[in-house]
């Protein structure tokens, strides 16, 4: 794996550690869950082999620590983040942009908010369950892991969390469902991942979960836009909620969604082919 260069940004009420790596035109790629810039260590170089592309810890993560470690969360904010890292590596020319499960909702709302800075933007199974039918049962799903967080702490919420959306306990985001201390020893740099994803979880239970998944996305804006947008689901994650709300929203929008190999965490479990997916999916 290429050491990437890395960097610092000051933002509003936070700094963002970002790493960068290739040449080329700009490929912005957004975590999910409590993963930072590592999840992306999959697929990152090959993409680089024809791209600059960029990877970052999402602020209140790992190494982007919050001014106010309290302060809420908005996804305003952190696509108003994305923005300002395209604005530093790709000031001339629009970026391409992948998001992956909550950073696939702050990808749609810096679509919406920054159209003329994007060429193409790829949000793989985006939580967005305001878009569903039972958009109510969703709301009280969302309030049970809040209320169950505040009252017996991480481990009780994120069981709620993992049987909410009916997907493996530990693999219910975009972190790569890492469970450091199982299985066989990992190598330095996946163990320091691990322990960075497990020392996350209460931020992303506690202020991320909450503000994410009650996200309204502009479904009328963003029909206006769909020939520099995809709606991506995982091969394997039919019948699970991010799944169910990314479809959902993909059909709204009069699109079919695309497909990518594994389920949520298939970038994870199908590096190399979720990367080569990717690939194809962006413009040269």
């Amino acid at each position: 794996m290429t050491a990437p260069t890395t960097g610092a940004l000051r933002t509003d009420g936070a700094t963002l550690h970002y790493e960068v790596r290739g040449e080329g035109p700009l490929v912005l790629l957004i975590p999910g869950g409590s993963g930072g810039a590592a999840a992306f260590d999959g697929i990152a170089d090959d993409l680089a082999a024809d791209h600059t592309v960029a990877t970052y810890d999402p602020r209140g993560l790992s190494r982007s620590p919050l001014d106010d470690p309290e302060a809420e969360q908005r996804v305003a904010e952190h696509a108003d983040d994305a923005h300002r890292l395209i604005e530093l590596l790709s000031p001339g020319e629009p970026a391409q942009v992948f998001g992956a499960s909550s950073g696939g909702i702050a990808a749609l709302h810096l679509l919406a908010t920054r159209p003329e800075r994007l060429a193409r933007v790829v949000a793989h199974e985006p939580p967005v369950v305001e878009v569903l039918p039972d958009a109510a049962d969703q709301r009280a799903f969302v309030d049970r892991v809040e209320a169950t967080f505040r009252a017996e702490g991480l481990m009780p919420a994120m069981a709620v969390f993992a049987a909410g959306l009916s997907g493996p306990a530990g693999g219910a985001e975009g972190d790569g469902g890492t469970r450091p201390g199982s299985g066989p020893a990992l190598p330095p740099r996946a163990a320091a991942r691990a322990e960075r994803t497990m020392a996350d979880l209460p931020y992303f239970i506690g202020r991320i979960v909450p503000r994410f998944m009650r996200y309204v996305p502009d479904v009328p804006l963003l029909k206006t836009l769909t020939d520099r947008l995809v709606v991506a689901c995982g091969r394997d994650s039919r019948g699970e909620l991010p799944h169910r709300a990314a479809a959902r929203l993909a059909g709204r929008l009069g699109r079919e969604p695309e497909h990518f190999p594994g389920g949520h965490v298939g970038l994870t479990t199908h590096p190399a082919e979720f990367g080569e997916h990717l690939r194809k999916l962006l413009r040269p």
